[in-house]
């Protein structure tokens, strides 16, 4: 071993030690200086006169005692042409460098959905620190003034939303998440179609009134509070193009749902009495002969969870459907998909990428057919609800 070290030049053991610590200390290991870095939590995108205005929600730490740890955030606008110009806007107004790669949220304004809305998304697209299984929504109204509201669940109104979007609430079919890179595939496939969580703002009861302040004179003065807002995202928003064509009811959305396969312990209520979805096994067929035809099918398993009489003590423990109920929550149903489809079909939105499956199936059929209407696409449309035995 001695006799190998030795063959080794005093001057060539120097150049590996050299190299070792400058590639050691030429790293930043993943540190981020908050002094010089805006983290964004979330970015809210609306079009004006100028172009766009990009709103950051930017993580402020609030303390680290017991009382006051936690994180607030500062929303700041900034203005430009494109996306990627109200981003070097925050930091000629700021100077902080917008950091990107913990931005795991991006709402639209109902002015940015009015048009193509991947001239706003091209941007993220393009950056490689911004990850692209960030959510996106919509939202009623500006998507600046969502950010910079004041969620009564949460310090930060983008960590709110982003409860609405959980597993959980997915899998209880209330929403229908979506991705930058899901979406980007829908818009660029053969369907050019997508959706996104649709969120609504409603001021929380009783957050308006006035609490008590300081004493002066005998007198009581009463500061006023801010208005806390809740969140609401059980409506879906659906893209022909990249525009805003329409939005799904709640029924639909769950439909939509139980058409993914989706929900697992989601509830739905028909005539007064609530179930439980327990399996569900959405299948979309597309049958590619000489002409295309269509056929949307769900099959899921439910029992009793709820009624507004009071009931039997044994169908209470049962909880299981008679026939009849059988057929008519599978009725109620299929009403809901067809309301589905008919939603789709007046916006002729390929929501559920008819012309993308139909070129998997067959490219043949696909190049004859392709420029056929929703609306003159022959649909079978079908809902079978079990009970647990």
């Amino acid at each position: 071993m001695k006799k190998f070290l030795k063959c080794f030049p005093v001057k060539l053991w120097i150049l590996l030690f050299a190299l070792l610590v400058l590639t050691f200390f030429s790293n930043d290991f993943g540190l981020v200086d908050i002094q010089k870095t805006a983290l964004v939590l979330a970015a809210g995108i609306d079009r004006d006169e100028d172009g766009f205005r990009l709103t950051a929600q930017i993580a402020v730490p609030k303390g680290t005692d017991r009382t006051t740890g936690g994180t607030s955030s500062v929303e700041i606008d900034g203005r430009g042409s494109t996306v990627s110009e109200c981003i070097s806007d925050l930091y000629a107004r700021t100077g902080w460098v917008p950091k990107l790669i913990y931005c795991d949220l991006v709402v639209l304004g109902e002015s940015a959905a009015e048009k193509d809305v991947f001239d706003c998304l091209d941007a993220f697209l393009r950056n490689e620190y911004m990850p692209d299984s960030c959510l996106l929504a919509a939202c009623a109204g500006s998507a600046g003034e969502l950010l910079s509201s004041t969620s009564a669940i949460d310090d930060t109104s983008a960590l709110a939303l982003e409860k609405l979007f959980s597993d959980a609430a997915e899998q209880a079919g209330q929403v229908m998440t979506t991705t930058l890179r899901e979406f980007a595939i829908g818009y660029f496939g053969e369907s050019r179609s997508g959706y996104m969580p649709y969120v609504r703002a409603q001021a929380q009861e009783g957050s308006d009134q006035g609490q008590g302040g300081s004493q002066s004179g005998g007198q009581s003065m009463a500061s006023p509070k801010t208005e806390e807002k809740i969140y609401s995202a059980r409506e879906t928003a659906i893209f022909s193009d990249g525009v805003l064509v329409g939005i799904l009811s709640p029924e639909e959305t769950f439909a939509f749902s139980l058409l993914k396969g989706n929900v697992y312990a989601g509830t739905f209520s028909v005539d007064g009495t609530s179930y439980l979805v327990l399996r569900d096994r959405g299948d979309i067929r597309v049958t590619a002969s000489a002409s295309p035809a269509f056929s949307l099918f769900v099959d899921c398993t439910v029992q009793h969870y709820g009624e507004s009489h009071t009931s039997a003590p044994e169908q209470l423990v049962k909880g299981t459907l008679s026939r009849q109920e059988e057929e008519a929550v599978s009725a109620r149903l299929t009403q809901s998909l067809q309301a589905l489809w008919t939603s789709c079909t007046q916006a002729e939105c390929d929501l559920l990428f008819f012309r993308r499956s139909l070129r998997r199936a067959s490219p043949a059929v696909y190049a004859a057919w392709k420029d056929l209407p929703l609306s003159a696409l022959p649909v079978t449309v079908q809902a079978r609800v079990r009970s647990l035995r």
